[in-house]
């Protein structure tokens, strides 16, 4: 018996719905004396502080102290990748941007504090509009270049072309849990920060930087997040250097908690992609040629915004051939929080700009956008526009064969063209599009993981890893990967909290790399523990150390299973003989590497593949519209634990039906968020969920060189939802008479953007 490959439970779901389930700020009742800490926020999207004065804030009852620049032991400077993010800013680069911090004995003394802080701002000239800020060219990077071929040439000889443009919206993380930390001294004087962070080692070194401290003298802990879905890969460091300046200079344990309201103010979403481009393509549809621009919203500061628009990039081709390409990306300054990581990190933006390109050729031309999918895909000895070579390009059109039949494709199509003859005011629309998205860290060093086992004298087992668990399952898997290699009971092994002098020198939970990673480091952990087991157990069971089995608590020869010890016994027999029961593992992903200065590389050591097929349909009075079915058939290898992996890909699908058709992102003239909470900012519910949601795990499908043959699933479902879009513009299509012709969709295609689709196709007369 093994636990791997099983569909077991989330392993904190009980404590998950009945509420017992700790989470940064709920420890906060452990620290008597705790102050709450407060920003003092800026009205301008662009200003200088001329003054910041804080008497009056001190003067009122519970206020502790006011931090400022000062303030700073260190360094005042946050930017994970550029020194371009003070903490505390004497220049304001967007509205609502914190200048100061005001700790309190209370959350309201603190309210009323920051309230009562005067400072003076001289206004400065804001930029908000991309477009706006491309020709004022206010840039945070050099062009980012991928090429392959002749773009300009292959353009030149296509006996088509199209040129087109079209703008993706940005999206909210909104995780459940806003941003937190909680930071005290221990009893050295050393440093000790409670943080919901995807990164806790980039948290340790940025709380150090700040406190101008080593890293020896932080401790991060992450003892699970409510959500966080890339919000919190390096935008938790500035909440966790807050609190630890506070306790640092109180010598008091200091809280920050965000308000949602604040948090969606202070914090970065999914950056907002222009595109342009031009694509030569021939009479079947075959793309020949493609040249695209993407311009990034990055916002203030630079983030992650070059390896997001380089992700951006890379999967500008989807699943999709072409010969000659020349892709280049911007990140653009403007005065808006800065954007950041966010599920997909820029692929869903690439992605969505190629299956635009993709339906524009199929309609110009009149043929069937799934059939321009299908004889664009991948083939043996293909290269991606970057050079790597498709290792396994069968996997797409395996995956679209067989989802194309379970679905019932084909017929359901003559189905929905039959309705939308016979119902002039709501037509339906069926799409079905792929996936194929790299899985690593672009970022070569970050491709690494490391673990540390403890088995004590009783046979029990804890297990620490670099990985954050943020409600996705990591850990589930990590419990059923130590489980399943050491050959015991779940119940066995002990999870423990995610903590910076456990394992060291960690990677960010993200890029869909954390089951990968982890995982593979604490396989080689347990497999060194294992070893050593079974050369303590062996004399006793007259048998060789490789001949033995370690299954469900029990160890016994391959040949006589009759006849077997228990683990517990093992292990208490092992430290006797004093047989070291604590083992670390590390893993290092092989062979990838990228040239940026080439553009060239390997930076995925795989890809993932899936297709969704999407059956919406559109009221063409009013533009509404619901999702009426999805199927999906998705690719997660040898699925380490198979309802985690299903409820990844329905989370990633719904979520990403919320940023392409529901979640619109506004700021007003002066540059405040004006969808700053669930009142103005609408995000998916049980009611966007269709009452048809079918999900299949991809058969046949062992992954070489990954733990256990497995697969990576956070990210790459999140695309499926383009189905949907697809889906959308079908029907919208549908309202035209007759004429084939291009269908233009905003995005997010909300009920208004899709009403004035169908007002457009009427007027033009086009018909898909």
């Amino acid at each position: 018996m093994t636990s791997l490959g099983k569909p077991i439970a989330h392993e904190s779901a009980c404590d998950h719905v009945t509420g017992s389930a700790l989470y940064t700020d709920d420890l906060a009742g452990r620290f008597p004396g705790l102050l709450h800490a407060h920003p003092v926020t800026a009205p301008h999207a662009h200003a200088r502080v001329v003054a910041l004065d804080p008497s009056a804030a001190l003067a009122e009852p519970g206020v502790v102290r006011v931090l400022g620049p000062a303030d700073v032991p260190g360094e005042n400077q946050i930017g994970p990748a550029r020194p371009d993010e003070p903490l505390f800013p004497s220049e304001v680069m967007f509205h609502g941007q914190a200048v100061a911090w005001v700790l309190a004995e209370s959350e309201e003394s603190a309210r009323r504090g920051a309230a009562a802080v005067r400072v003076d701002y001289q206004p400065l000239p804001a930029t908000l509009d991309l477009e706006a800020a491309i020709a004022a060219e206010q840039f945070l990077t050099d062009p980012l270049r991928l090429q392959r071929g002749d773009a300009a040439a292959g353009l030149e000889r296509a006996p088509h072309r199209l040129t087109g443009e079209l703008f993706v919206g940005g999206q909210e993380h909104f995780y459940l849990e806003t941003q937190s930390a909680i930071a005290h001294l221990d009893e050295q004087g050393r440093v000790f920060v409670h943080s919901s962070t995807q990164h806790p080692s980039e948290t340790q070194e940025i709380v150090a930087r700040v406190l101008g401290l080593r890293k020896h003298d932080v401790t991060v802990q992450c003892l699970r997040m409510g959500g966080a879905f890339g919000g919190k890969e390096v935008q938790a460091n500035a909440w966790a250097a807050v609190a630890a300046l506070g306790a640092r200079l109180t010598g008091r344990p200091t809280r920050v908690r965000l308000s949602r309201a604040h948090d969606t103010t202070l914090t970065g979403k999914r950056h907002p992609v222009l595109g342009r481009f031009e694509v030569g393509f021939d009479a079947q549809g075959t793309l020949l040629a493609l040249r695209m621009q993407l311009f990034a919203d990055g916002g203030w500061c630079l983030d992650l915004s070059e390896p997001i628009v380089y992700r951006a990039l890379f999967h500008s081709d989807n699943a999709y051939r072409i010969r000659d390409v020349e892709l280049v990306g911007r990140v653009v300054r403007t005065h808006k929080t800065s954007m950041t990581a966010f599920r997909g990190f820029g692929g869903p933006q690439g992605m969505i700009m190629i299956e635009e390109i993709v339906d524009r050729v199929a309609r110009t031309l009149g043929i069937e956008p799934h059939q321009v999918r299908e004889r664009n895909f991948y083939r043996e000895g293909d290269c991606t526009p970057y050079g790597q070579v498709v290792r396994d390009p069968d996997r797409m059109p395996r995956i679209w064969g067989e989802l194309t039949a379970s679905c019932d494709y084909f017929e359901r199509r003559r189905q929905i063209a039959e309705h939308n003859s016979r119902a002039p005011h709501a037509k339906r629309g069926l799409a079905i599009t792929p996936v194929k998205f790299g899985i690593s860290f672009t970022t070569a060093f970050f491709n690494q993981g490391g673990a540390l086992v403890l088995v004590y004298a009783d046979g029990s087992v804890q297990v620490n890893h670099g990985g954050t668990e943020m409600g996705q399952g990591l850990h589930t898997k990590m419990l059923q990967v130590a489980a399943h290699t050491l050959g015991v009971p779940m119940a066995a092994v002990r999870m423990m909290p995610t903590q910076t002098d456990k394992v060291p020198n960690t990677s960010a939970t993200a890029a869909s790399s954390g089951a990968d990673l982890n995982g593979a480091a604490l396989k080689v952990a347990c497999e060194t523990l294992r070893a050593r087991l079974a050369e303590v157990a062996a004399p006793e069971l007259g048998a060789a150390p490789d001949e033995l089995v370690f299954d469900e608590g029990r160890v016994f020869a391959r040949s006589r299973p009759e006849r077997a010890l228990t683990f517990s016994h093992v292990a208490h027999q092992a430290h006797f003989q004093r047989v070291p029961l604590l083992a670390t593992g590390y893993y290092r992903t092989p062979g990838i590497q990228f040239d940026k200065v080439t553009g060239t590389g390997k930076p995925f050591h795989y890809f993932a593949y899936g297709a969704a097929a999407t059956e919406v349909e559109v009221d063409g009075f009013t533009g509404m519209y619901s999702v009426r079915r999805v199927d999906i058939l998705h690719d997660v290898g040898d699925s380490l634990s198979p309802l985690v992996d299903r409820g990844q890909i329905e989370g990633g699908f719904v979520q990403g039906l919320g940023w392409l058709t529901l979640e619109e992102l506004v700021w007003n003239a002066d540059g405040r968020l004006a969808t700053e909470n669930a009142s103005t900012y609408k995000l998916p519910g049980l009611g966007e969920c269709p009452p048809i949601f079918n999900v299949a795990l991809l058969g046949r499908a062992s992954e070489p060189d990954v733990v256990y043959g497995s697969k990576a699933v956070g990210e790459p479902p999140f695309m499926l939802a383009i189905s949907a879009r697809e889906a959308l513009r079908d029907a919208v299509a549908a309202f035209g008479a007759g004429a084939a012709g291009v269908v233009e969709l905003a995005s997010p295609a909300t009920p208004e953007a899709v009403f004035w689709a169908v007002e457009r196709v009427r007027r033009s007369g086009s018909k898909a």
